[in-house]
């Protein structure tokens, strides 16, 4: 092992031994911003619903020995969907929905205010979609993209061990599916990744 090597491990482990940990777990409630983009070739979309969701999971607060900064990597399971109703030449109204069950992975950079009462952050955030094609009559769905990015940024106020965070996300990219009916072969075309207003509660461990 390299001498530049040894003196990198050190210096990391340095900052960590000096670096203010926090692990603690998440519940947030998602309220939808945005509006899909149904398209479609030979019917027609109404009725479309736009549905809040929730996510739940890990929160891991890494602070800096100095300067008040912070990185904020986090693990969610996300569920949101999107419903519309397809008005088709053959089946009449079909309810269709994009459901998105994702694990999300916010990593976040802060900054802390009032003696790390209160902090803002910002980052991206990458989601892996976990749905399966489903069917609704006889319209298949076809997902084709597995991942997709947006960012992250907002605030949280900790009292004692409790935390409570309210954060905006956005997209980078979109999440595109397509719904084809075995039979006739029409097509409905879904194109969107939800931007979500996000309001949570939390506990810290630690």
């Amino acid at each position: 092992m390299s001498k530049k090597l040894i003196s990198t491990l050190a210096v990391f482990l340095g900052i960590m031994a000096y670096s203010q940990v926090t692990v603690g777990v998440r519940a947030n409630a998602l309220f939808n911003t945005s509006s899909a983009s149904w398209d479609n070739f030979t019917n027609t979309i109404n009725g479309e619903k736009e549905n809040s969701g929730f996510n739940a999971g890990l929160s891991f607060k890494i602070g800096s020995p100095v300067g008040g900064w912070f990185v904020m990597p986090e693990i969610y399971y996300t569920s949101i969907k999107n419903e519309a109703t397809a008005t088709t030449v053959t089946e009449g109204n079909v309810n269709i929905e994009a459901k998105s069950n994702r694990i999300d992975v916010p990593v976040l950079l802060g900054h802390n205010f009032l003696l790390g009462k209160l902090a803002a952050f910002v980052g991206p955030v990458a989601s892996y979609n976990l749905t399966t094609d489903n069917t609704f009559a006889n319209f298949k769905e076809n997902a084709t993209k597995e991942f997709t990015v947006g960012y992250q940024f907002g605030a949280q106020a900790t009292l004692s061990k409790f935390v409570i965070n309210a954060r905006y996300e956005g997209a980078f990219s979109k999440d595109t599916r397509k719904f084809i009916n075995n039979v006739s072969g029409e097509e409905v075309r879904y194109d969107n990744r939800p931007s979500m207003f996000i309001l949570g509660i939390g506990y810290n461990f630690k």
